[in-house]
């Protein structure tokens, strides 16, 4: 009777290792070096074990355990890796440009080019707003009644979620730029110094 309690206490030790083994192994984006296990498990031989019963368990799976290099990680298995491509948007930094326009968009909406080419006394490229209406953070308002009909320009609520604002008017003010320090000209807030 003893003896059966004591392979019962040996078998949930066992099973409750391999738990963690898997988890470790599961919850690392990088692959998990052979040491780094065996700091959790001392015993080379049940890490073993447990790193092949993983092995087996995980074989027909949609997740597979590799060994890279004395390291170990779960990853897609081939069969099915095809049928979970992702395309993601990958971010590019904004320019300059781009982000004075943003700006001064969004404190002066609607507002046409030219206005804006008047407040950044530089004049506007296309592929400025092209960037900003592509992100989906800027839209075309109404036409100004003015002559020519200019097309106005505003913000979007992506652009507001983007930047978590519930409304335009938790933009923050001259006095919160200031002690920011954004407003501060002996500070410079870009890198580049490029302009359209």
């Amino acid at each position: 009777m003893k003896k059966a309690k004591e392979n019962n206490n040996e078998n949930y030790d066992f099973v409750l290792k391999q738990k963690v083994v898997e988890a470790l192994i599961f919850s690392s984006s990088d692959p998990v070096h052979y040491d780094e296990l065996l700091k959790r498990i001392p015993d080379k031989n049940m890490l073993n074990e447990i790193l092949e019963n993983l092995e087996k368990k995980y074989c027909s799976s949609g997740v597979n355990l590799y060994v890279i290099n004395d390291a170990y990680a779960f990853r897609t298995s081939l069969d099915v890796s095809e049928f979970l491509n992702i395309e993601k948007i990958v971010p590019k930094q904004l320019s300059r440009a781009a982000t004075e326009t943003l700006a001064i968009i969004a404190y002066h909406q609607p507002i046409t080019r030219s206005e804006i080419e008047n407040i950044r006394g530089v004049s506007l490229s296309r592929g400025t707003l092209d960037v900003l209406l592509e992100l989906e953070w800027i839209r075309p308002g109404r036409r100004k009644s003015t002559p020519g009909n200019p097309l106005t320009w505003k913000t979007t609520n992506l652009f507001l979620d983007y930047f978590n604002l519930k409304n335009i008017e938790d933009l923050p003010g001259v006095e919160d730029l200031k002690n920011s320090g954004l407003l501060d000209k002996n500070k410079v807030i870009f890198d580049d110094q490029s302009v359209d």
